[in-house]
C-alpha cells in the first residue's frame, strides 16, 4: 500500500487544530479552526473526495481518531459518511484500548510500542492507498521513518506563529517531487508531492 498524508497546513507549517477552537489546545494554541474560513468546498472538498477514491484504509493518531469517531458514525445514510464508516481504520495510541475501538466500526488498534514498524507492516499488505489525515505526532514519526510516499498539503495563506508541525527538525534533507498544484478560490494551494 502507498502511504498518503493529507493535511491542512498554514504557510509557516502549522497543522494543529484546523477544524475547531477546542480541537487541540496543547501548548496554549489559540487559533483552532483556522482552516474553516479558507475552506473552498468545490476545490478542496473535491480533492479530498478524489483522494478517497483510491484509499483502502485510513490511519489515525488517537486525537484525530477520537474526533472522527465522535462525528462519523451518527452521519450514516450519506454516501460519503457510509464510506467513512465502512472503510478499515487503524489507530496508533498509547491510551486507547481494544474496547474503545467499538466506538467506530472497522477500527483496529495498532501496537504503539513501535508505530513505525506497525505501519510498515500495513504498507506491505495488498491494496492501494493507506491515508493519514491530521495526526501530527504520528505523521512526524512516519516522516522520520521514511514511510510517507505522498504528501497532499492544503497550504493556507496564513501565518500562525507556532503550533504542531508534521516535519521533523532533525537536519535530514528529504527530496520531493511536485506532482500537482491547484489553487482554491480562497488562496489555499493544494500541493501534492511524492518522494523524489
Amino acid at each position: 500500500m502507498r502511504l498518503v498524508v493529507t493535511d491542512f497546513m498554514s504557510l509557516d507549517g502549522v497543522v494543529q487544530a484546523p477544524g475547531g477552537p477546542e480541537e487541540d489546545t496543547d501548548g496554549g494554541f489559540a487559533h483552532g479552526g483556522w482552516s474553516m474560513p479558507v475552506f473552498d468546498v468545490e476545490v478542496m472538498g473535491a480533492a479530498i473526495a478524489k483522494g478517497m477514491e483510491t484509499t483502502d484504509a485510513l490511519l489515525f493518531g488517537r486525537r484525530t481518531w477520537q474526533a472522527m469517531a465522535g462525528a462519523w458514525p451518527e452521519r450514516a445514510g450519506d454516501p460519503y459518511a457510509d464510506q467513512m464508516n465502512a472503510i478499515d481504520k487503524y489507530v496508533v495510541s498509547r491510551s486507547l484500548t481494544e474496547d474503545d475501538m467499538s466506538a467506530w466500526k472497522n477500527s483496529t488498534l495498532l501496537s504503539n510500542s513501535d508505530p513505525a514498524s506497525a505501519v510498515a507492516e500495513l504498507k506491505e499488505r495488498d491494496g492501494r492507498d493507506l491515508l493519514v489525515w491530521g495526526s501530527a505526532a504520528l505523521v512526524r514519526t512516519l516522516v522520520t521513518a521514511d514511510l510517507v510516499d505522498v504528501y497532499q498539503l492544503m497550504i493556507a495563506p496564513l501565518l500562525l506563529g507556532g503550533g504542531k508541525r508534521i516535519f521533523p527538525d532533525d537536519g535530514i534533507a528529504r527530496s520531493l517531487k511536485l506532482e500537482s498544484l491547484e489553487q482554491a478560490s480562497t488562496g489555499v494551494l493544494i500541493a501534492t508531492y511524492t518522494k523524489a
